[in-house]
């Protein structure tokens, strides 16, 4: 049986630098324009937001207002120092954050609006606590700290989404283009449900654990594709030690290592001492800008 490449740490520090100039590549040309677009609408919506509130001293007698449009909620998590995450607001207030339960429940919306009041930010709104009318220069300070965090958040928000998008997207095609067939995603708990040999699958339940792709290999057995974008090297250690390694390392267990073939897809920025301990814990490891090895291999798995 055909065993997958276990990489030298030469070969892996030399696709390090290639996966590193491209990150580089990327990120300087990247448009400016995506953060002003960002920068514009929130600033936009925290104006909305100050003059509906009356400078954020009413808060409380506008909550529904506020709390039941999308957009405002997210200028109102921003209000905190530091900003709350949509999640963690809603587990802070035993909450659900959807408009048509906030309306209905009047005590979770002022639990809701109790979080942020707790939190607010005593730099960028000091009138409030001291219960007086902001003066133009702190509104506008506010406004534009307020919209300034909230972009850097989006931008970076869709920046992780898109590299994997992109990550995936180029998978999906490369596999596509070597002849492999799409098949529907599906829940494997025997191998009997997984990808027949010529197949593979995008995002699937593989006992417990989801994987980005399911590969039916040619020779029976069952690759699973992590696609992991990681835009730090501190970063790298959740991406692929957390996250990919670990369900690599429950992969093999559940299943065993002559049943499956754990793989991790990547780009960015990663350390070599991350990448040499995930090959340790049963994972093999591809570059998103050198997919051939990758095919090369899946086609040898005969």
């Amino acid at each position: 049986m055909n065993q997958p490449p276990r990489w030298t740490d030469d070969q892996l520090r030399a696709g390090l630098e290639t996966a590193r100039a491209h990150f580089r590549r990327e990120r300087i040309q990247e448009p400016l324009e995506d953060y002003t677009q960002a920068f514009d609408q929130y600033q936009i919506a925290m104006v909305s937001l100050l003059d509906l509130t009356s400078a954020l001293n009413q808060l409380g007698t506008k909550a529904i207002e506020v709390l039941t449009d999308p957009l405002l909620l997210e200028a109102f998590r921003y209000l905190a120092g530091p900003p709350i995450s949509k999640d963690d607001l809603a587990v802070l207030s035993d909450a659900q954050l959807s408009a048509t339960r906030l309306r209905r429940d009047a005590e979770m919306s002022r639990r809701v609006l109790g979080i942020v009041q707790a939190t607010l930010d005593p730099r960028r709104f000091p009138w409030v606590a001291e219960g007086r009318e902001p003066s133009e220069q702190e509104r506008h300070a506010a406004i534009t700290a307020s919209a300034a965090l909230l972009a850097v958040s989006r931008v970076g928000t869709d920046r992780r989404n898109s590299g994997k998008d992109r990550q995936e997207l180029a998978v999906l095609n490369a596999l596509s283009a070597h002849g492999w067939t799409l098949v529907p995603s599906r829940t494997v708990s025997t191998f009997n449900q997984a990808p027949g040999p010529g197949e593979f699958c995008r995002e699937s339940l593989l006992g417990a654990t989801k994987a980005d792709f399911l590969v039916g290999l040619r020779d029976q057995r069952t690759m699973p594709i992590e696609c992991k974008v990681s835009n730090s090297s501190t970063n790298s250690v959740k991406r692929l030690n957390r996250e990919a390694s670990g369900k690599a390392e429950y992969w093999i267990k559940e299943f065993g290592a002559r049943n499956v073939v754990p793989v991790a897809v990547l780009s960015g920025v990663f350390k070599l001492h991350n990448l040499q301990n995930a090959q340790d814990r049963g994972l093999t490891i591809y570059w998103a800008h050198h997919l051939e090895e990758l095919l090369g291999w899946i086609e040898a798995a005969r």
